[in-house]
C-alpha cells in the first residue's frame, strides 16, 4: 500500500471543512469554526511547503509547524463538541485523526533532529 501523508493531510482539511460547515453558525460557534478551519487546513498548505523545502532546516521547521497546527486542531474540535453536543462523535474522529497527524509529524520532526545531531 502506498501511503501518501500529503493526501491524508488535504483530506483532513476537507473534513473539517465540511464538518465546519454543517455546523450552526452562531455567536458561539462562529470563532470556533473560523479557528478550526485555519489550523486544520494549514496542516496540509504547510507539509506542501516541507516538501518544497529549501533546505534540511526549512524542512524541520515546517514539519514542526505541521506537528503545532494538528495539535491545535484538536483543542478546536473539543470547543467544539462542547457547544454543539450533537457534534460530539464528528468531533471525536476529527479529534482522532489530528491526534495521528500531531504523532506523525511529531516522529518526523524528531527524525529531523536526530540526523542534525549526527551531521
Amino acid at each position: 500500500m502506498n501511503y501518501d501523508l500529503e493526501e491524508r493531510c488535504a483530506k483532513f482539511g476537507e473534513k473539517v471543512l465540511l464538518f465546519c460547515k454543517s455546523i450552526p453558525n452562531n455567536e458561539f460557534t462562529k470563532p470556533l469554526i473560523n479557528q478550526f478551519i485555519r489550523s486544520a487546513t494549514s496542516v496540509g498548505a504547510n507539509y506542501m511547503e516541507a516538501n518544497q523545502a529549501s533546505s534540511k532546516k526549512d524542512f524541520a521547521h515546517k514539519i514542526r509547524i505541521c506537528q503545532k497546527e494538528a495539535n491545535e486542531s484538536k483543542h478546536w474540535a473539543r470547543m467544539i463538541s462542547t457547544v454543539d453536543e450533537g457534534q460530539k462523535e464528528l468531533c471525536r474522529d476529527l479529534w482522532r485523526e489530528a491526534h495521528e497527524l500531531t504523532l506523525i509529524f511529531a516522529k518526523i520532526s524528531r527524525s529531523c533532529a536526530e540526523l542534525e545531531i549526527k551531521n
